[in-house]
């Protein structure tokens, strides 16, 4: 089955669960094309091709959000990937004005876990001055016919036009966010968790906007999230067991700029890459394939170090 059918029975799924009717069903259009599903949005008279018929209601996602958020809304899913771990229904808020909120369904006990850490840590956040890091507020955390529902305020990210005409986020500017996030709690680091580069882009006023707060955790070694932005960042141009070398041999230079030592550095990054494997396994959602293809043999040869 191909990416866009499965990603089409999964739309279908999230459509029945947050629109159960009865009601007039109301027309909805799949953007860019239906062979390239991306996004399901309120039909407009401009919108191509075929239209989508998607119930309406007075018991509906619709009505709880309009409620929770004080202004009536409609909503524009995202058409998520085919094969993801803790994949999750993923809406936007549309008001009068525009975008109102983005909006966050847990239908499962993980992903109801994930949205719940969420919440916590941006509530946390909200009382600390960040001056580098802008992170979303949450605007609604509750529950809905017994799904969790997260609201978060919309950042202004930039369109693909304006990043790549911005260029690369400077490496400054992420290694002091970074550092921003892992003193946020007293006495221990913290963790974005998730600190990759299509979960953070640079602000209209140069600071560095992240989201998806969902792996938030202290007690973290520091440097974990600037690791994970290299691994990331490596995994889009190598396989991954050569992804996983260079994030070893590379570690002095990410982190470094932390106080590290070289034997400190190398230590974090076995260390990083030992806990990535057992959140995939937690998950139970191997993306990089088995461990013993792409973790063993650089850890083996650290096995000193560990």
């Amino acid at each position: 089955m191909n990416d866009a059918r499965v990603r089409l029975r999964y739309l279908r799924q999230t459509i029945s669960l947050l629109f159960p009717g009865p009601g007039e069903a109301r027309p909805y259009s799949l953007l860019p094309h239906p062979l390239v599903p991306r996004r399901l949005a309120p039909r407009a008279w401009w919108h191509p091709y075929g239209k989508v018929m998607v119930p309406s209601g007075e018991d509906t996602i619709e009505t709880y959000l309009s409620q929770a958020l004080g202004v009536p809304v409609r909503v524009v899913f995202h058409v998520r990937p085919a094969r993801r771990a803790n994949r999750k229904p993923i809406l936007e808020a549309h008001g009068p004005g525009g975008p109102v909120a983005f909006v966050k369904i847990g239908d499962t006990v993980r992903t109801h876990e994930l949205i719940t850490n969420e919440a916590r840590a941006l509530t946390t956040l909200a009382g600390f001055p960040l001056k580098t890091v802008v992170p979303p507020t949450v605007l609604h955390h509750g529950s809905w016919h017994g799904l969790a529902v997260l609201a978060l305020s919309p950042l202004p990210v930039p369109d693909r036009t304006a990043r790549l005409r911005r260029g690369a986020i400077p490496r400054d500017l992420l290694t002091e966010a970074v550092r921003e996030i892992s003193t946020v709690c007293e006495e221990k680091y913290a963790s974005h968790g998730d600190f990759c580069p299509w979960n953070i882009a640079r602000g209209p006023d140069g600071r560095l906007l992240v989201w998806d707060w969902e792996r938030f955790a202290t007690g973290v070694p520091l440097g974990f999230d600037a690791l994970h932005h290299f691994f990331q960042s490596a995994l889009r141009r190598m396989k991954p067991a050569v992804a996983a070398r260079a994030c070893l041999a590379q570690a002095l230079p990410i982190l470094a700029p932390f106080g590290l030592s070289a034997a400190e550095a190398r230590l974090t990054a076995v260390h990083y890459l030992i806990a990535l494997a057992e959140r995939h396994a937690a998950d139970g959602h191997e993306p990089l394939g088995p461990p013993a293809r792409w973790l063993n043999p650089v850890v083996d040869a650290q096995e000193v170090l560990v």
